[in-house]
């Protein structure tokens, strides 16, 4: 019932929510791996410094270097108004999802 005037979710949206992880209100992390040399590289960003207003919410746009090999790639992550994620995209990089994730 309190579904109602929800609006659907994009598609997509509940397997790039399993991509990123919250750490706290302000901060997400994000780990990818480069095609070329299969490097991991930890992204962390939060939402005052890194984030910026998109049409539909937010969007995360971030070039990234492995620092070992030097692959270049780009993430870029979409977030709705509550900053939940809705959509993720990469360029030269694959997103390793947190159930992967070995602290």
């Amino acid at each position: 019932m309190f579904k109602l005037f929800r609006r659907p979710e994009p598609a997509g949206a509940t397997e790039a929510r399993g991509l990123v992880r919250q750490d706290d209100p302000q901060t997400f992390r994000v780990r990818v791996r480069t095609r070329p040399h299969a490097e991991v590289v930890e992204l962390r960003f939060t939402k005052s410094a890194h984030i910026g207003a998109d049409e539909d919410g937010y969007l995360l746009r971030k070039a990234v270097v492995s620092p070992r090999h030097f692959d270049r790639g780009e993430v870029l992550i979409r977030f709705d108004t509550r900053y939940r994620v809705t959509a993720t995209e990469t360029q030269g990089l694959d997103l390793i999802p947190v159930a992967e994730w070995t602290d």
